[in-house]
């Protein structure tokens, strides 16, 4: 298993990922699979290959199969440059407990950290998802909201817990061991 930057060779397997997370983890975005479906291919290459650098996105491979990703969004506005979007945060579920969302979420950190003038990563997460809400917390984010029903699903509404990363406290944090 290894950790390493998407690029547009990898949008067809990306592509096929998410709509899969779409479907088998609904509750946890805000898309649904027939929505993503109706996409064509360059939007899916354009969300892992976006030539303004605006986003960068990673996957989790094993062996060469793509089978967990995580994107950030940086923000182009001036007033908020110092701020970045985790989103597209999925592994496939045959390939969970393995620490394959920690190195993901380590790399998107990491490339935060080293974005200059980026201050603050911020992320969304279902309520209730607790793993998730775990990963993020050992990860030194904080929540600093509950946006709630925030998405309607079949089962019901859901509501949204949004955290914040202080990237200035994290080089200590960093160095320990995954």
């Amino acid at each position: 298993m290894h950790i390493s930057q998407l690029t547009a060779v990898h949008a067809m397997a990306y592509k096929a990922l998410m709509l899969h997370a779409y479907e088998h983890a609904a509750d946890s975005f805000t898309s649904t699979p027939q929505e993503r479906a109706l996409e064509p291919d360059s939007w899916w290459q354009g969300r892992i290959d976006d030539p303004s650098g605006l986003t960068w996105a990673w996957g989790a491979f094993a062996e060469v199969e793509l089978v967990g990703t995580v994107s950030v969004e940086y923000a182009a506005r001036t007033k908020t440059r110092h701020k970045g979007l985790i989103v597209a945060m999925f592994v496939h579920e045959n390939f969970r407990g393995q620490g394959l969302a920690r190195k993901l979420m380590r790399a998107a950190i990491e490339h935060g950290m080293a974005r200059q003038g980026l201050r603050v990563l911020q992320l969304v997460v279902t309520q209730g998802n607790a793993p998730a809400e775990h990963l993020y917390q050992s990860l030194g984010f904080e929540s600093f909201g509950v946006e709630p029903m925030a998405v309607c699903t079949p089962d019901g509404y859901r509501s949204k817990v949004h955290m914040w990363l202080d990237l200035t406290s994290m080089g200590a944090r960093m160095s320990q061991p995954s």
